[in-house]
């Protein structure tokens, strides 16, 4: 276990969205600094395998369910966490995705996106991936008086990418939200950040990326050709960001920020 800065043996973390590969990567780097880890998601499965994989490297974690859209189940759920692990000191939003009759194909036409997939992929982003969580576990930590909530936001909702209307719109409210609350509870102990990803291949994304070949797509070619570092980006180096901003003792004067980490995509304007 690390110590020092990074050190999270005080602490309770729960990664919402811990089942996926993102989240569930960022649960492994929490619980190895030290961090007791609730992995919560949808799939008990995933949410198994994600959990002994943690108890087996010698960390401490639990598969909790919960359905995000939802502040009831939510609040069940931190209460069964705290009584198992006390008080949740670090809340992870990694929950959200896509859907395909959000996104607008080349030759599509905007004025036909239907609204019901807007609002989907708005309430899973948004409402289920950030709002809701943070008020049931964010009302704790106030009452604490400590506590780091870090959202997921995206590089595309810093710059409005083609195709993914909705989820970069969505994404960019996640980063608006995170700001807001940041304001809101600067003097409670709180605080709020939220970590942009680039472009890290996953089951949601790796069909745009990759051809059935495994040779790169046309927008993956793209996308690697505005990288300056030329690849794409593996779960495991989203560690260290999320472990800097759930430790106090290394970012205890860090809040409101959007720690971007791209391989430089957002450095290339031309």
């Amino acid at each position: 276990m690390s110590n020092g800065l990074f050190d999270l043996s005080a602490d309770v973390a729960v990664v919402i969205g811990g089942t996926g590969g993102l989240g569930g990567a960022m649960a492994d780097a929490l619980a190895g600094c030290g961090a007791k880890v609730a992995v919560v998601g949808r799939s008990a499965q995933r949410g198994a395998v994600r959990v002994e994989a943690i108890q087996a490297a010698g960390g401490q974690a639990l598969f909790q369910s919960a359905d995000v859209l939802s502040s009831d189940s939510l609040a069940a759920a931190r209460d069964e966490i705290q009584s198992q692990f006390g008080t949740v000191s670090v809340l992870v939003n990694a929950a959200g995705g896509n859907r395909p009759d959000a996104t607008l194909p080349p030759g599509s036409d905007f004025c036909k996106l239907p609204l019901d997939a807007w609002r989907d992929v708005f309430d899973l982003n948004l409402v289920g991936g950030v709002l809701l969580p943070s008020q049931v576990f964010g009302q704790s930590m106030v009452e604490a008086e400590q506590g780091s909530i870090i959202n997921i936001a995206s590089m595309s909702g810093m710059i409005p990418l083609s195709r993914v209307v909705a989820y970069s719109a969505a994404k960019a409210a996640v980063i608006n939200l995170t700001q807001f609350l940041s304001r809101e509870w600067a003097t409670t102990g709180v605080r709020v950040n939220a970590i942009s990803p680039g472009f890290f291949p996953a089951e949601q994304n790796r069909a745009l990326l990759y051809n059935e070949d495994g040779s790169l797509s046309e927008r993956g070619s793209q996308i690697i050709g505005h990288t300056p570092m030329g690849r794409f980006g593996t779960a495991e180096e989203l560690g260290g960001a999320v472990c800097w901003l759930a430790s106090r003792a290394g970012s205890s004067f860090v809040t409101g920020q959007n720690v971007v980490v791209d391989g430089g995509f957002s450095s290339v304007t031309i």
